[in-house]
């Protein structure tokens, strides 16, 4: 049993935020960390939080959740998908931040790999982590990309999953950057990229920590 199980929300290139979570949290071996996806496009530096998101891996037991942000860019860079659907969705800045020049051999093989290993979901005795939603009666490894990376909570709002287990997501963002908690369901995405913040949560204690972009913790 890991000492702490800590969620990471939407991170959408903020990286000064990570940053100033990460010295606050002190991860290490004992724990485990679950980034719930979109670490990518919109923010200022996707290229530094992919940075920081390997050195993580080297110092504690992480299992990134791949977004819908991510499935783009892995599409484009593989050629599996044109890029003007990634470029309209934050795109623009994720390519800025690796100083594309024309030739998307400027994103490090390292990125593109963390990338095609993050996961559909993560699950533990007492959590289901996913990125964006899931359908409350069916099994996480049945459930389809369109669920897991695209559905809003405002497009459907599920009920309690029958594991009965708590279940943890991003991809919504609250505009006011707070986090959305109903008992059975808690959502993390508090619109860093939008003025407002990163939110981390041990889910074990209940203990929350948000850093701004500005390296500033609420």
């Amino acid at each position: 049993m890991p000492s702490r199980i800590i969620a990471i929300g939407d991170i959408h290139g903020c990286a000064q935020a990570l940053k100033r979570l990460l010295r606050e949290l002190q991860p290490n071996q004992d724990d485990l960390v679950v980034p719930l996806g979109d670490y990518i496009d919109r923010g200022p530096d996707s290229k530094g939080v992919i940075d920081q998101l390997l050195v993580l891996e080297s110092q504690t037991t992480l299992k990134p959740i791949l977004g819908n942000h991510e499935e783009m860019m892995i599409g484009v860079v593989t050629g599996e998908m044109q890029p003007s659907l990634w470029t309209r969705y934050g795109g623009v800045e994720t390519l800025d931040s690796y100083q594309f020049d024309g030739d998307l051999k400027v994103i490090p093989q390292a990125h593109v790999d963390f990338l095609s290993r993050c996961l559909d979901y993560v699950e533990t005795d007492s959590h289901l982590f996913f990125h964006a939603n899931y359908e409350a009666d069916v099994k996480p490894a049945e459930l389809g990309p369109m669920v897991l990376r695209w559905r809003s909570l405002e497009e459907a709002m599920p009920g309690p999953h029958k594991s009965g287990k708590v279940t943890v997501v991003g991809h919504t963002p609250d505009k006011y950057g707070e986090i959305m908690d109903v008992g059975y369901l808690k959502c993390l995405d508090t619109y860093c990229y939008g003025g407002q913040w990163l939110t981390a949560m041990d889910l074990l204690s209940g203990k929350i920590w948000q850093a701004n972009d500005r390296g500033e913790l609420r």
